[in-house]
């Protein structure tokens, strides 16, 4: 049960950035995009992989598939997320919000190889 809670946490905080990079076509401002070198067919391309990775985690309880194609598409965007937030020298509180929600997910993949 604790398992479907993280999954809809997760996907609940990571859908409404995804969809905002989707309806801004990639757009997310002038600062935001210098700041961490990335363009607007980057930006879209991580807001299709956050909403449909959300969709997916917040269908987890469908089963395991669900929350592994969720975790890993998640995971890749938070990974950058994480990236990007240490070269452009924010350090730890920079990169905060995105390292819980990756410890998390991969909290949640693992634990679809548990057996029962």
């Amino acid at each position: 049960m604790l398992h479907y809670l993280f999954n809809a946490y997760i996907g609940k905080s990571m859908i409404e950035g995804g969809m905002q990079k989707v309806e801004n076509k990639g757009h997310m401002g002038e600062d935001f995009e210098t700041m961490f070198n990335v363009d607007s067919n980057q930006m879209k391309v991580a807001g299709y992989l956050e909403t449909i990775g959300s969709l997916f985690l917040l269908a987890s309880f469908l089963g395991k598939s669900f929350t592994r194609m969720g975790t890993i598409m998640l995971n890749i965007v938070l990974g950058v997320a994480i990236i990007k937030h240490l070269k452009a020298g924010h350090g730890f509180e920079g990169s905060k919000n995105a390292l819980r929600l990756f410890g998390l997910n991969t909290v949640s993949y693992l634990e679809t190889f548990r057996k029962k």
